[in-house]
């Protein structure tokens, strides 16, 4: 979900665009244009790095002075659940029940005064302990990896989601492992930007290693490892002409030293081939008072993502791994609601001391919901 202050930016600018032409314009929310936003509150809220509660609240749109100029329309049919696609009674009603189902987490019914609850995992659902849990989410997810690999549908209807990017940069490293053919490194190269007003701070003051260390949501690492065929997701928007904005999945199709060329396998561009640069990106490291610049191939392997970055995806099969349970509003509702059918979704969790669980937490803010 976007942050209240990007929309509130496409305001001030539609205003002072328009008024040029008329003067009233700048008086109108958004000059006077009607907007449509979608959207689910139910769903993860705008990221606001170690945020409180109640920051992340107020990052909302319906915190913002351009809420109370909104029309809500609300939707009630589950397009990725649609019942008539069932050829069945009793299809019919398993897709009913599992649609109630995710609807209930994602209002947070029985939930206690924090929003917080624990879910029992029905059965069918639990991916039981056999190995190591990693190797028991990868089997249960990707089943037959070694003859299928070459397959591009059956790569992009799948993945492995997790809450956290320690996690799932462990399954994709151990997936790459299994994955035929001969991996080639990509390493980064990094530098800083000091904040401006902080003369005590150099360059020099921080290692290679340490920047190279360096690990951000949505930013690809220092070390890019991949192989011929493998399932990767772009990280920025680059062209959205061509359907190369952040979240496309890709997968690579040619590794050169200076390029990597890739294919699209969602959006507006399944299909099309393209060349991928390495690319200059920045993040800001406000408790360090600099700006991290990383040169390195916009992409990451994709066997595995976030519960944030798949949101908006629509996948048939789905692991989902919670060797750490859900930490924030909506991540459960958002793994469970990725999947077009019930039996498209198995479940891995673990308690407090990492021992296999039939249960899940779940976080719901229900102020948002009101």
């Amino acid at each position: 979900m976007s942050h209240k202050h990007n929309i509130e930016a496409v305001d001030r600018t539609l205003r002072d665009i328009l008024r040029i032409k008329d003067r009233r314009s700048a008086e109108r929310t958004f000059g006077g244009l009607t907007v449509v936003f979608g959207g689910d509150f139910r769903q993860t809220l705008p990221v606001v790095p170690k945020g409180t509660r109640n920051q992340i609240l107020n990052a909302s749109i319906k915190k913002s002075y351009i809420w109370e100029h909104i029309i809500v329309l609300k939707l009630t049919q589950n397009m990725r659940l649609r019942r008539s696609m069932a050829e069945s009674a009793s299809e019919y009603e398993e897709i009913s029940a599992f649609s109630s189902w995710i609807l209930q987490i994602g209002d947070g019914i029985n939930s206690n005064v924090f929003g917080e609850s624990t879910i029992k995992i029905p059965s069918e659902l639990c991916i039981q302990p056999i190995h190591d849990p990693i190797s028991d989410v990868v089997k249960s997810t990707y089943p037959d990896l070694s003859t299928c690999y070459s397959d591009y549908k059956y790569l992009v209807e799948r993945a492995i989601l997790a809450p956290h990017h320690e996690a799932v940069s462990a399954i994709n490293s151990q997936v790459l492992l299994e994955f035929p053919g001969e991996p080639r490194c990509y390493l980064s190269s990094d530098s800083i930007e000091v904040d401006p007003g902080q003369p005590n701070i150099m360059e020099s003051d921080y290692s290679t290693e340490f920047l190279n260390s360096l690990k951000v949501g949505n930013f690809p690492d220092h070390e890019l490892k991949l192989k011929i065929g493998c399932p990767a997701i772009l990280l920025k928007n680059l062209d959205q002409s061509i359907g190369l904005v952040n979240g496309t999945r890709l997968v690579v199709t040619k590794m050169g030293s200076w390029f990597i060329e890739v294919q699209i396998l969602t959006g507006t561009s399944i299909g099309e081939r393209v060349f991928l640069p390495r690319l200059k990106l920045s993040e800001r490291y406000k408790s360090l008072h600099f700006t991290l610049v990383r040169r390195q191939y916009p992409i990451a392997l994709s066997f595995a993502m976030t519960i944030n970055k798949s949101q908006g995806q629509t996948l048939h099969h789905v692991g989902l791994y919670l060797h750490k349970q859900v930490f924030c509003h909506g991540q459960l509702y958002v793994a469970l609601s990725r999947v077009t059918r019930k039996a498209g979704i198995k479940i891995y969790s673990c308690n407090t001391d990492g021992e296999h669980t039939l249960s899940m937490q779940n976080v719901v803010y229900k102020e948002i919901l009101d």
